[in-house]
């Protein structure tokens, strides 16, 4: 329902995307569309919008402007300034040059937050339009820990103690201004070039804000994996969407490819296994470990993207490594050693040929064990089989084989 008041708004997207490898978060497809689209058409098409801003990069205003997508109530594209309290300031300033009538509220966006709606838009400018200020919260979920202080690492971090939940809440965005008070936040905002929360400058001069339900869909795009769960919010019904734009949001630096082919004949003896599950009516495989090709190949491929190797060479067939170890633990290690280089493990796509046992009833749990192993969700491991077309060792039923192919990402060291 409409608030019945007028807004602008500005939309900053000049953010470095450090955490996200480096990449414009503004532009990263989210559920088929760029983030910085799904704000624009948002507060385009919500009832009582007069004008819309775009802060953005000094070096990305030329395309920002050219952008086939950009809607009608977009009146500029500016370069924003080192610091977010400069980038608002520029998109304050380019309004008040732009033609058009001023809404009585002005809303200030951050375009890393693509769920905007216009439920939350209403609630934020009905509210400032009231008491001068607002801005959308959520309840915490997470318990809270106060840290030792001069702690700088997480990891190392001590707990002092906790924090009651029960008075904190998260601060979203859009958050609201009544136009009256645009000029003593243009001042105060010139005064503190730290600030990134747009009330915290209306508080510093006395301006009261007043809270109103936010919305879960307006979680902040930070790290790569936040690109998996805004996207199944935007979009859950999609299905395709995981994989396919976090690789398309990382940098070339940060993309990992690792191949894995392993083989093994079959025994006589023992039981099967592959991918972790056993196979108890057919033989193991020949090996000095407990043969599971599939987790061989996985880890191989890993080890690979990880440029640490192979696995032949981390774990010999000697007395190095215990005979009839479970792949398990071979490929536990391996992960181990690829995070201990920054190399964490995306998806694995998955072909195990073999004349027996039948697997494709058992694909999907094999599926589900590799991606337990590697830390990922089970639908970022796609397991096929093949008889080999009766062809070869493996036709033959001679053996079995399988080749990975696994895409990981390389974290930064900047946070």
């Amino acid at each position: 329902m409409s608030s019945g008041q007028t807004f602008d708004v500005i939309v900053v997207a000049a953010g470095s995307g450090l955490r996200m490898g480096g990449v414009d978060k503004s532009l990263i497809p989210i559920a088929g569309k760029p983030a910085l689209r799904w704000s624009l058409e948002s507060f385009a098409t919500t009832a009582g919008v007069r004008r819309i801003v775009v802060v953005t990069a000094h070096d990305r205003v030329a395309n920002y402007a050219a952008l086939p997508w950009i809607p009608a109530p977009v009146v500029a594209v500016v370069p924003g300034g080192e610091t977010r309290s400069a980038s608002v300031a520029a998109g304050l300033h380019a309004l008040q040059r732009a033609p058009g009538e001023a809404g009585a509220v002005l809303l200030i966006h951050d375009a890393a937050r693509p769920g905007v709606d216009a439920d939350v838009t209403h609630r934020v400018v009905a509210a400032a339009a009231q008491h001068g200020a607002a801005a959308p919260v959520m309840p915490i979920a997470d318990t809270l820990k106060r840290v030792t202080p001069g702690v700088t690492g997480a990891a190392t971090a001590h707990s002092s103690g906790s924090v009651d939940r029960a008075g904190v809440v998260s601060a979203q965005t859009p958050q609201g201004i009544a136009a009256h008070h645009l000029p003593a936040f243009t001042a105060a905002l010139a005064k503190d070039d730290a600030a990134t929360d747009d009330t915290s400058v209306l508080e510093s001069i006395g301006v009261a804000v007043e809270l109103v339900q936010g919305s879960a869909r307006l979680r902040k795009l930070t790290e790569p994996d936040d690109i998996l769960s805004v996207g199944a919010m935007l979009r859950p019904s999609d299905p395709t969407v995981s994989f396919s734009e976090i690789l398309a949001s990382l940098p070339g630096s940060r993309i990992r490819v690792g191949w894995g082919d392993d083989a093994h004949p079959v025994g006589t003896s023992g039981t099967l296994h592959l991918g972790g599950r056993p196979f108890p009516e057919s033989p193991a495989l020949v090996g000095h470990s407990d043969g599971d090709v599939v987790l061989h190949a996985v880890a191989d491929a890993l080890i690979g993207a990880a440029g640490l190797g192979d696995l032949g060479r981390l774990f010999p067939a000697t007395d190095a490594t215990p005979r009839g170890i479970a792949s398990s633990a071979l490929l536990a290690e391996s992960v181990e050693r690829a995070a201990a280089v920054g190399v964490q493990p995306l998806w694995v796509d998955l072909l195990i040929t073999a004349s027996a046992p039948k697997l494709a009833p058992h694909l999907d749990e094999i599926g589900a064990n590799v991606a337990r192993l590697l830390g990922i969700p089970a639908d970022r491991v796609s397991a096929k089989a093949s008889t080999g077309n009766l062809v070869g060792d493996e036709g033959a039923g001679k053996a079995i084989r399988c080749a990975a192919i696994l895409v990981a990402q390389r974290r930064g060291t900047s946070e």
